[in-house]
C-alpha cells in the first residue's frame, strides 16, 4: 500500500480511539493506520503537574518527525509513515507493549535519587531500566522476571526491544553530538506490528524533549521536559532550540500554534 496516497480526513470527522497525556489517536484513512495528533499539553508526575504551553505540540510533531524519519532510513523499524500537518503524523497501527523504556547514559533523575549518584555522572555503561506502564501505579520499575511472569512480554520480545534500544541510543546519541547537545537519557516504547502471519517489535509513541533528557554540551543548560518538571521556564524556548539545530526551524522562528507553517517542509 502506498500511504502517500491516502486521503486526509478533517478530525471533526474522524473516531478518536484513544487520548492520552499528550497525544491523540485518531482512527486513519486506512486499514492498518493511525493519525497521531501533538497536544500542547505539558505534564509532568504523571499529570500531578499539568499546563498548556502553545506551540509545544507543534515542536514535538516535528522533532519525533525528524528522529523517526532518519531511524527509517538507517533500516530501525518504526510506526512512523509521514508528517500530515503542523500537529499530525500517520503512523502505523501497533499493539503497544506495556513498557517504558528508559535508556541512561549519564546519571540524571530518579536514577540520581535511588542510587545517590551525583546527577551529571558519565554510566560506565548506557544502562536500560523497564517500567510497567501504568499511571495508577506511577509507572513502577521492574524486571525481566516480572515482564515475563505476567506475560508483558515475551524473552524474544524483550531481546528484540534491547536490540532496538541499543541501536536508538547509539544513533541517537550520535546525532545529537553533531548538534552540540548530549543525550542523558530517553524513554522508548514498543509495539508488535502483525503483517500477514508475521509479527515484529517496532519503535513506536513519539522520540522527541519530552522523552528525553537533552543537555547542551558546553553549559549544560538542559533542553527538556525537566525545564516543566523543576520550574526552570523557557520550556518552549528549550524546544525551540533544539529544532534549530536539527534544522527543523529557521532562525528567527516560532511555532505558533495551528497558524501559519513556519517550518521547512
Amino acid at each position: 500500500m502506498d500511504f502517500n496516497k491516502t486521503r486526509y480526513i478533517p478530525m471533526s470527522r474522524r473516531r478518536r480511539i484513544y487520548e492520552g497525556k499528550a497525544k491523540v489517536l485518531y482512527e486513519g484513512p486506512e486499514p492498518g493506520t493511525l493519525i497521531q495528533h501533538f497536544k500542547d499539553d505539558a505534564t509532568a508526575f504523571n499529570a500531578k503537574k499539568h499546563q498548556v504551553i502553545e506551540g509545544k505540540g507543534v515542536l514535538n510533531n516535528r522533532i519525533s518527525e525528524y528522529l523517526f524519519q532518519h531511524l527509517n532510513d538507517i533500516g530501525v523499524p518504526t510506526h512512523f509513515i509521514r508528517r500530515l500537518n503542523m500537529r499530525e503524523q500517520l503512523i502505523r497501527e501497533v499493539e503497544i507493549v506495556p513498557l517504558e523504556v528508559v535508556v541512561r547514559n549519564v546519571a540524571a533523575g530518579s536514577l540520581s535519587q535511588r542510587l545517590g549518584i551525583e546527577e551529571g555522572t558519565q554510566l560506565p555503561r548506557s544502562i536500560i531500566e523497564f517500567y510497567y506502564k501504568n499511571d495508577q501505579l506511577n509507572d513502577p520499575m521492574v524486571s525481566e522476571e516480572h515482564i515475563t511472569a505476567f506475560g508483558w512480554a515475551t524473552p524474544q520480545e524483550i531481546d528484540d526491544i534491547m536490540a532496538l534500544a541499543i541501536r536508538v541510543n547509539d544513533f541517537l546519541t550520535g546525532l545529537f553530538l553533531g548538534i552540540g547537545i548530549r543525550l542523558v537519557d530517553f524513554k522508548m516504547e514498543c509495539g508488535r506490528l502483525f503483517e500477514n502471519e508475521m509479527m515484529r517489535i517496532i519503535v513506536a509513541d513519539e522520540i522527541s524533549p519530552d522523552s528525553c533528557r537533552l543537555w547542551d554540551i558546553k553549559s549544560n543548560e538542559k533542553l527538556d521536559k525537566d525545564r516543566f518538571r523543576r520550574d526552570l521556564g523557557g520550556l518552549l524556548e528549550a524546544y525551540t532550540e533544539v529544532a534549530k539545530r536539527l534544522g527543523i526551524l529557521m532562525e528567527n522562528e516560532r511555532p505558533q500554534g495551528t497558524g501559519p507553517v513556519l517550518v521547512k517542509s
